[in-house]
């Protein structure tokens, strides 16, 4: 972990771990659903009041939990329009595959570039800090898999721009 990048994943490592506290609560409107309280928003006694945790203005983390779900959403830094359309695309990617990530949301929240929802029965069949641990893994993962497509996108336009520059010389 980075020295800046620590204080940030710890604070959201903290908040998870505190707001992963989830049990199984039927829904109070239609008899046997259950439904996560966290989307469905029936009940305003049972969600607990969001957080949101900023290492900086584009880069941010909001944790909504309830009673049997929490949602995070996870806003990337994207610092140029390079990194912009990097992350957007890669974000589309890994929305296309949702089902192969239990815990991934099809659609983020509005203002963030993905999101995870995860539910009493997820905190039942797997470890909690496991969970945790995923999801502190995969924003550092995110970082520094954007900073190499870059890289890579910088590197094939020089070459690009040198073959192209040749014809001319």
């Amino acid at each position: 972990m980075a020295g800046t990048l620590a204080p940030y994943l710890n604070a959201i490592r903290a908040t998870l771990t505190a707001t992963m506290c989830l049990e199984n609560f039927a829904s109070q409107v239609v008899e046997r659903h259950n439904k996560p309280e966290v989307e469905a928003r029936a009940n305003k006694e049972l969600l607990l009041n969001p957080v949101i945790i900023s290492r900086n203005k584009s880069e941010k983390v909001l944790i909504e939990g309830s009673v049997n779900s929490l949602r995070v959403s996870i806003c990337v830094k994207q610092s140029d329009e390079l990194d912009t359309i990097l992350c957007k695309k890669f974000m589309r990617f890994l929305a296309q595959r949702a089902e192969n990530f239990v815990i991934l949301r099809r659609k983020p929240i509005k203002g963030y570039d993905i999101s995870f929802l995860v539910t009493n029965f997820h905190t039942e069949s797997m470890f909690k800090h496991k969970l945790v641990d995923f999801i502190i893994q995969f924003m550092q993962d995110i970082d520094k898999e954007i900073s190499e497509m870059k890289l890579a996108v910088s590197a094939r336009a020089r070459i690009t721009a040198n073959a192209y520059l040749r014809e001319f010389v």
